[in-house]
Protein backbone atom coordinates (compact mmCIF):
# COMPACT_ATOMS: atom_id res chain seq x y z
CA UNK A 1 0.00 0.00 0.00
CA UNK A 2 1.20 3.46 -0.88
CA UNK A 3 1.22 6.47 1.41
CA UNK A 4 -1.16 9.15 0.14
CA UNK A 5 -1.67 12.79 1.09
CA UNK A 6 -4.79 14.86 1.56
CA UNK A 7 -4.84 18.66 1.74
CA UNK A 8 -8.04 20.21 3.03
CA UNK A 9 -9.38 23.68 3.59
CA UNK A 10 -12.18 23.62 6.16
CA UNK A 11 -14.80 26.40 6.30
CA UNK A 12 -17.36 27.21 8.97
CA UNK A 13 -17.10 27.85 12.70
CA UNK A 14 -13.79 26.02 13.03
CA UNK A 15 -11.46 28.49 14.77
CA UNK A 16 -11.51 28.93 18.54
CA UNK A 17 -13.67 25.82 19.10
CA UNK A 18 -10.98 23.14 19.70
CA UNK A 19 -11.16 22.02 16.06
CA UNK A 20 -7.37 21.79 15.62
CA UNK A 21 -6.96 19.68 18.77
CA UNK A 22 -9.86 17.44 17.70
CA UNK A 23 -8.29 16.92 14.26
CA UNK A 24 -4.83 16.23 15.73
CA UNK A 25 -6.22 13.66 18.19
CA UNK A 26 -7.96 11.71 15.42
CA UNK A 27 -5.00 11.95 13.04
CA UNK A 28 -2.61 10.59 15.68
CA UNK A 29 -5.05 7.83 16.63
CA UNK A 30 -5.13 6.73 12.97
CA UNK A 31 -1.29 6.89 12.70
CA UNK A 32 -1.42 9.79 10.23
CA UNK A 33 1.20 12.52 9.89
CA UNK A 34 1.04 16.15 8.78
CA UNK A 35 -0.33 19.32 10.33
CA UNK A 36 -3.38 21.45 11.02
CA UNK A 37 -3.34 25.24 11.24
CA UNK A 38 -5.64 28.26 11.33
CA UNK A 39 -5.53 30.56 8.33
CA UNK A 40 -6.05 34.36 8.29
CA UNK A 41 -9.25 33.90 6.21
CA UNK A 42 -10.88 32.02 9.16
CA UNK A 43 -10.49 28.64 7.46
CA UNK A 44 -8.41 25.75 8.78
CA UNK A 45 -5.82 24.01 6.61
CA UNK A 46 -5.13 20.31 7.13
CA UNK A 47 -2.38 18.37 5.41
CA UNK A 48 -2.30 14.70 6.36
CA UNK A 49 -0.49 11.63 5.11
CA UNK A 50 -1.10 7.93 5.51
CA UNK A 51 -2.90 4.95 4.04
CA UNK A 52 -6.12 5.66 2.12
CA UNK A 53 -8.44 3.75 4.47
CA UNK A 54 -7.19 5.74 7.48
CA UNK A 55 -7.35 9.00 5.54
CA UNK A 56 -10.98 8.31 4.62
CA UNK A 57 -11.82 7.59 8.29
CA UNK A 58 -10.01 10.79 9.26
CA UNK A 59 -12.04 12.84 6.76
CA UNK A 60 -15.26 11.61 8.38
CA UNK A 61 -14.05 13.04 11.70
CA UNK A 62 -12.87 16.27 10.04
CA UNK A 63 -16.32 16.77 8.48
CA UNK A 64 -18.03 16.31 11.85
CA UNK A 65 -15.63 18.27 14.09
CA UNK A 66 -15.95 18.68 17.85
CA UNK A 67 -19.14 19.63 19.68
CA UNK A 68 -18.73 23.43 19.36
CA UNK A 69 -17.58 23.45 15.72
CA UNK A 70 -19.83 23.86 12.69
CA UNK A 71 -18.16 22.61 9.51
CA UNK A 72 -19.89 24.12 6.48
CA UNK A 73 -17.51 22.94 3.74
CA UNK A 74 -14.29 21.02 3.16
CA UNK A 75 -12.29 21.46 -0.02
CA UNK A 76 -10.34 18.18 -0.37
CA UNK A 77 -7.39 17.51 -2.67
CA UNK A 78 -5.82 14.03 -2.88
CA UNK A 79 -2.13 14.21 -3.74
CA UNK A 80 1.07 12.20 -3.97
CA UNK A 81 3.33 13.28 -1.06
CA UNK A 82 6.35 15.33 -2.11
CA UNK A 83 7.93 15.10 1.36
CA UNK A 84 7.08 12.94 4.35
CA UNK A 85 6.06 14.31 7.73
CA UNK A 86 7.32 12.48 10.82
CA UNK A 87 4.37 13.29 13.11
CA UNK A 88 1.09 15.20 13.22
CA UNK A 89 1.44 18.75 14.56
CA UNK A 90 -0.83 21.62 15.49
CA UNK A 91 0.76 24.71 13.91
CA UNK A 92 0.27 28.03 15.67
Amino acid sequence: MEIEEVRCFVSGKVQGVFYRDFVAKHARHLALTGYVKNLPNFKVEILTQGFRDNLEKFLEHARRGPFLARVSDIDIEWRVPKERHASFEVVF
